[in-house]
Parts: C-alpha cells; sequence; structure tokens
C-alpha cells in the first residue's frame, strides 16, 4: 500500500514539477532552495573538490532547459559499500518521530544528543582558510562518523545517542562482499533542491535488486523518505531516490547554525553539505570523501 501511494504521489509531483515556474532570483539565504543557476554553481564547486563527481549529459529526450545540456545531473561510480544496514542495530531510547507535514516525516535517532561533533565538521568546511587535505589521509578516523538527516540540520550528533553493534559476521566467512553504488545528483524543480539517486550492484556487478538495496538503506526512512521513482534524466527502468521534501529546511537550518558560530555557508558549498546530511539514508555507502577539504 505504502509502494502504491507513493507512486501516484511521484506522478503527481512530476506534473506540478513541469507546471512549477523557473526560479530565476536567488532564495537561498531566505529559504534554502536553489536556482537552476546556483545549482550548477554548485556542482561545479563539488566537481573541483570531489574529482570523482562529474557532469553527466543524460538522456537527449528529457534534457531539461533550464540547465545546461551538458550539466544535467552529477554522478559517482562504484562507490563501495562494504556492510548491510541491517548488520547494524539502533536502540530507541533516543528515537523520536517528526511528525508527518503531508510530504513525508522522518525518524529522528538522536533526539538526545549534543553539539559538540557536528559543529567541528561544519567548521572545518565553512571557516579553515589553510591547505585542503585529502580524505584519503582521514578516511580510518572518519570510517563510523555518519549523520541522522533531521537533527543534522540542528548540528546534533553524539555517539553515546545511537548504540550501533554489528553483528558477528560467521567465523568460517572471512571474505568482505563489497557492493557498489553509483550516486547521481539532480535538481527538482518542484522542491528547488538537489535530489540524491543510486542503484546499486553485487561484488559480482550484477545489478541489485530493490530488495537487496534495501538491505543498504537505513530501515527508518525506506518506503517513506527513500522511494522507487523515475529517473528525470535516464530512460526506465525506475530508480531509488531520496525524497527531496525537507532538504531546503534542512539547509536553511544548518546556515542558521555557521552563522550563529561566526560563519558563513556560501551556496557553492551547498553540495558538500547536502552530501552529508543524506548520508543519514545511506550510511553504509561510503561515498562522502569531502570532509577535510579546505574550503576557502
Amino acid at each position: 500500500m505504502q509502494n502504491v501511494f507513493n507512486q501516484v504521489k511521484s506522478s503527481a509531483l512530476g506534473v506540478a514539477e513541469r507546471l512549477t515556474p523557473i526560479l530565476k532570483n536567488s532564495k537561498f539565504k531566505e529559504t534554502g532552495v536553489l536556482t537552476p543557476e546556483e545549482f550548477v554553481v554548485a556542482g561545479d564547486f563539488l566537481v573541483h573538490h570531489c574529482p570523482t563527481w562529474q557532469w553527466i549529459a543524460g538522456d537527449s529526450s528529457k534534457t531539461k532547459a533550464y540547465l545546461p545540456a551538458e550539466k544535467q545531473f552529477l554522478m559517482t561510480r562504484n562507490v563501495p559499500c562494504h556492510k548491510r544496514c541491517k548488520q547494524m542495530e539502533y536502540t530507541d531510547e533516543f528515537e523520536e518521530i517528526v511528525e508527518d507535514i503531508g510530504d513525508g516525516g522522518w525518524v529522528d535517532t538522536h533526539h538526545n544528543s549534543d553539539l559538540s561533533k557536528a559543529e567541528e565538521e561544519i567548521k572545518e568546511m565553512t571557516l579553515n582558510k589553510g591547505a585542503g587535505t585529502s580524505a584519503q589521509e582521514n578516511d580510518e578516523d572518519d570510517e563510523d562518523e555518519e549523520f541522522d538527516m533531521e537533527k543534522y540540520a540542528e548540528m546534533l550528533e553524539d555517539d553515546n545517542a545511537v548504540d550501533l553493534l554489528e553483528v558477528q559476521t560467521k567465523e568460517d566467512d572471512n571474505v568482505v562482499h563489497t557492493r557498489t553504488y553509483d550516486l547521481h545528483i539532480t535538481y527538482d524543480n518542484y522542491y528547488r533542491t538537489p535530489r540524491l539517486w543510486l542503484t546499486g550492484y553485487s561484488e559480482n556487478s550484477t545489478p541489485l535488486s530493490e530488495d537487496e538495496m534495501s538491505e543498504d538503506l537505513s530501515q527508518d526512512h525506506l518506503n517513506k523518505t527513500v522511494t522507487q521513482e523515475a529517473h528525470p534524466h535516464l530512460p526506465p527502468p525506475n530508480m531509488c531516490s531520496v525524497h527531496p521534501c525537507r532538504h531546503a529546511e534542512v539547509m536553511k537550518k544548518i546556515m542558521q547554525t555557521v552563522e550563529d558560530g561566526g560563519g558563513k555557508l556560501e551556496v557553492q558549498m551547498y553540495l558538500l553539505v547536502f552530501l552529508k546530511f543524506v548520508q543519514a539514508v545511506i550510511p553504509t555507502i561510503e561515498y562522502d570523501y569531502t570532509r577535510h577539504v579546505a574550503l576557502h
């Protein structure tokens, strides 16, 4: 029933997106949304700092006139996923259901946590004026630091708030079965924000089924925040997508927190921050190499 509801809703939003006027004037600081031009600026910035991302033209029959023909969406390929989300167990002591306001609710799994670590994360991105540091130099330190999307907006994370317990693998299974994912970022004209899409492959490079991909998604967000929908720039089949209904709200909260701390979040940094807060939905897909990039 939930999947049927999502399909109907997706079709309605597709029509609404086509009827929505193209945003011409920047509303980034006021509401956290982007114009198509700002999306391209943020995409160029992402590609420059994280060269694993690249611009894609997509299917010519699906080209959006409000974006450059050669810059329809962003893509990164072969992103590793070593663990299944189902190999992680969350305690519910600190969990709170965030009210569904019509566009899809969220599960807040870090309700009682503090500011320290996430604030440091944003400071590195917005205030660091030193030389950039490659992500590979710090992969081991950052390996297990993922963020909840809702509470990342309030700059909250605490290792003690959520107890992540990895399930022990069988003693005779010493082989790591690494899946890979291709990730896409498109511009959603209805919500006027970026939108994340993903498709997965097994260790044998065969496409994952919908059920198999669900093993790599946060079970809290599955079928609510994460749905199967038609890609705006590619032919069928449908792809897994993180719904953008609250992206602008989250970004607005992040900007406010940065400003309260004396920093400034510029529009070109949008996608770097975006990739961090959506990591709560796909915590075991290891795509975020932006954490130690110093932004000038």
